[in-house]
């Protein structure tokens, strides 16, 4: 069996242009600009090309970017007066805090001060809880990316068995909720799951989100399943070199599954994609508009 590839970078791209054709809508009918905000604290690398990264898609689809880079020594007191500010902004739609942030301050506590409907990155106590008991809610865009590429390939997940290997409140608790939602059977297994491979051989759908390398490998997967693979992990390549890798040892699974993300390339553009989605949506919801059809879960 030789598994479909779901190509996440072109899926992105979709999306992205999806986002750009309603935002230019809203300019147009309303006079509205959607705008998304994202707060960097320090100087991590990795979070300042995230950051980079997250402020040229969201000029690309039309939407303003308002960055705030804010040195390693900020207090947690200014940093709480910075999201205050935000929070009464109403030209900021949707509130991004890079994560990980200093030390010397609670990253719970700076989460849970933003505005919910402005959480674009569904990590406020008030969204987890509505997406847990099925409301409306902002939701978590890596596993809200997910679920887009599942139903374009699926259709309808009703009745499927899914399992999701991995219970990060980030990916996999809300994987789970989302998969739930759409009336899957699901299952929440992790590294500590006795017989793992037993209980991922169950699966339709089964979602990678454990956090090891290629842990995943082809006597998991069930033949003809969909396998999602959420994982991003850098291994050394030899030479001095390194490569990025998934959950899922790729060539093992994509020998079984029916269809399968690759990495890179899979779920890592959706994130960013799915950031834009949800600061249209918040935009939406604050103005009283339809949502965007498509790009919700």
């Amino acid at each position: 069996m030789t598994a479909k590839i779901i190509d996440g970078k072109a899926f992105a791209a979709r999306v992205r242009r999806d986002v750009a054709a309603h935002v230019k809508t809203m300019k147009e009918r309303h006079s509205i600009t959607p705008g998304l905000a994202v707060v960097l604290v320090g100087d991590d690398p990795a979070s300042r090309v995230y950051v980079k990264n997250k402020h040229a898609s969201t000029v690309e689809v039309g939407m303003n970017s308002f960055e705030h880079r804010l040195p390693a020594e900020t207090s947690e007191g200014d940093l709480l007066a910075l999201i205050a500010r935000l929070n009464a902004d109403p030209a900021v739609h949707g509130i991004l805090v890079q994560l990980p942030l200093p030390d010397h301050i609670d990253s719970a506590l700076v989460i849970n001060a933003i505005d919910p409907a402005k959480d674009v990155d569904g990590f406020h106590i008030s969204n987890v809880g509505l997406l847990g008991t099925g409301q409306k809610s902002m939701v978590p865009c890596t596993p809200l990316g997910c679920l887009m590429m599942l139903r374009d390939h699926h259709g309808s997940l009703s009745g499927l068995n899914a399992v999701v290997v991995g219970r990060s409140n980030i990916v996999g608790k809300p994987m789970a909720q989302l998969l739930l939602g759409d009336s899957c059977t699901v299952t929440i297994a992790h590294s500590r799951s006795q017989d793992l491979p037993a209980i991922c051989r169950g699966a339709d759908i089964l979602v990678a989100a454990v956090g090891r390398p290629e842990m995943i490998t082809g006597d998991f997967v069930k033949a003809g399943a969909t396998v999602i693979d959420v994982g991003i992990n850098r291994i050394d390549a030899g030479a001095g070199k390194t490569r990025l890798v998934g959950d899922c040892h790729f060539d093992n699974c994509a020998a079984q599954a029916g269809a399968i993300t690759p990495v890179p390339g899979g779920v890592g553009p959706m994130t960013i994609a799915c950031l834009l989605a949800n600061t249209l949506t918040a935009c939406a919801r604050s103005h009283g508009l339809p949502e965007p059809e498509g790009l919700t879960a």
